[in-house]
């Protein structure tokens, strides 16, 4: 099939897009490059401002993936404005003209952060979503916008994703996993800040893995579907990382306990992505630290500014208020 990969340069999509070629897909990335292209050769990138893809570009495409937007917390609350444009209205406008295009399925890359703070209640995608914060609300906005496309002639399927960790081309340090790892090799301390919450956990090989079934999935099935490896309480994370790292050879960390409150606190279930995609994750916590201490080699210096989504998003935002107020008109241009 040819795909067209939206925000396919970043994390997730320096590990999904070799994945689907290799599956014997055509894939064509659109991005607006915030953080690099660490894509394989020979892959066809569009530098582009994704609102420009109107449906005479999409045209000829049998799937749309979207994995673009904002990626956590700290980039929604540095500039709500912009959470709302890229998470809630840019999904939605994309499914519209690729319905509209005559592209069979659109897939929608969510987040199980839509559940905000559930205490100790396992949620099914019929769960009621609960979160009050900028991030959460636009995944959750974008997923009503594409879901609400779906029609007999184009599908739709949105991917409640867990918390992704794992090594890819354009590395993270800012997800629990890899912060976790990055701090017990730099400092020989994994600090927590509250122990008992519980986050759903994912590897991006089985995200990715995940985006593949959901592609390749019936054209009559749509849907929304909690995908994750498996649910853990932060302080059992931070055991697991410790002590895993110490099985490879690595340092003996010591864990740091804060008791600071979190606001997201969730666990899921993933029945449904099992019985309808057929999809199970490979890939444990264990295998994730294995994989990040495998590549530890090519890191390099691990605070490096574009390790960091929050540190490089507020970069751009500097530089696209700078040429706001240089252009005609001043504040108002």
């Amino acid at each position: 099939m040819r795909i067209l990969l939206a925000g396919g340069a970043g994390y997730v999509g320096s590990v999904l897009t070799p994945l689907l070629r290799e599956a014997g897909h055509e894939v064509t990335v659109a991005d607006e490059c915030w953080f690099g292209v660490h894509l394989p050769e020979g892959v066809d990138v569009v530098r582009a401002d994704l609102f420009s893809l109107n449906r005479h570009f999409l045209k000829g495409f049998d799937r749309v993936v979207f994995i673009a937007g904002l990626s956590n917390d700290p980039m929604a609350e540095f500039d709500p404005a912009l959470n709302f444009v890229q998470n809630a209205a840019l999904p939605a406008y994309m499914a519209y003209e690729a319905r509209e295009a005559g592209v069979r399925r659109f897939v929608y890359g969510s987040s199980c952060s839509v559940y905000g703070f559930t205490g100790d209640e396992i949620c099914t995608e019929d769960h009621r979503v609960n979160c009050p914060y900028p991030y959460g609300i636009s995944k959750w906005q974008g997923e009503q916008g594409v879901m609400h496309l779906a029609r007999e002639d184009f599908s739709a399927i949105a991917l409640r994703q867990g918390t992704v960790n794992g090594h890819s081309p354009r590395m993270r340090f800012d997800l629990v996993v890899n912060t976790m790892f990055k701090s017990a090799m730099t400092t020989g301390r994994i600090t927590v800040n509250d122990p008992s919450i519980w986050r759903p956990l994912l590897d991006i090989r089985d995200t990715s893995r995940a985006f593949l079934a959901a592609i390749e999935a019936p054209e009559s099935v749509s849907g929304v579907f909690n995908v994750a490896w498996g649910n853990l309480r932060i302080g059992e994370l931070a055991e697991l990382i410790r002590d895993t790292l110490v099985s490879l050879g690595g340092p003996q960390a010591e864990i740091e306990t804060l008791n600071r409150s979190d606001y997201r606190n969730y666990r899921v279930d993933c029945s449904r992505i099992r019985e309808v995609l057929n999809f199970t994750p490979r890939y444990d916590m264990a295998e994730t630290v294995r994989s990040l201490w495998e590549h530890r080699h090519e890191y390099g210096d691990m605070e490096r500014e574009d390790y960091y989504n929050i540190r490089v998003f507020k970069k751009i935002c500097e530089h696209l208020q700078v040429s706001r107020l240089r252009a005609p008109g001043g504040d108002h241009a």
